[in-house]
Formats: structure tokens, sequence, C-alpha cells
């Protein structure tokens, strides 16, 4: 049985989210939005949304770019996911 064909996107894209799921750690919300802004200066950082778990122990940011391009989706995600604290980019 195949898989069904992924939706193409097509850049550039505007608000397009990215959810980042992290340790709630001191700074963690300005930790996610410097390594986004170094691949999207244009963020909408006045709509970024955090929520925190229920019992405290994990955060999750979710904010908006226009995303110009796959390589720049593909920086974005490695070097969020290289930070220690970031545990999964959505």
């Amino acid at each position: 049985m195949t898989q069904p064909e992924a939706p193409k996107i097509e850049f550039p894209c505007p608000d397009y989210p990215i959810k980042v799921v992290g340790t709630a750690i001191d700074n963690y919300e300005r930790i996610v939005v410097d390594i986004v802004r170094v691949h999207a200066e244009d963020c909408d950082f006045e709509r970024i949304r955090v929520q925190e778990s229920s019992n405290g122990r994990f955060r999750s940011v979710t904010l908006y770019i226009t995303a110009t391009g796959k390589e720049q989706l593909v920086n974005i995600h490695k070097d969020l996911t290289a930070h220690p604290s970031v545990k999964m980019v959505i």
C-alpha cells in the first residue's frame, strides 16, 4: 500500500506555524525566538503563544513566520533541535 504524497507548500508561505516543545526553563521563549530570528527576521513576534504542560515540566512556544523555502525550514528545525532544552519541533 502506498503512502499519500504530502501536500506541497508554495513559497513564500505567510503565517507558517512552528511549534517548539521543550523543558520549561527560564528564558525558554527567548531561546526559541533568538534561534528562529536568525532564519526568519520577519517573524510576527507579537503572535507568539506560550503554553505550559499540566505539571509545569514542559512548555510549548508557537510562532508564525513567512516561510521562504525548504532550506530555511530545514535550518530552523536543525538549529532548534540542536538546543538541549528543545524536545520536539512541529
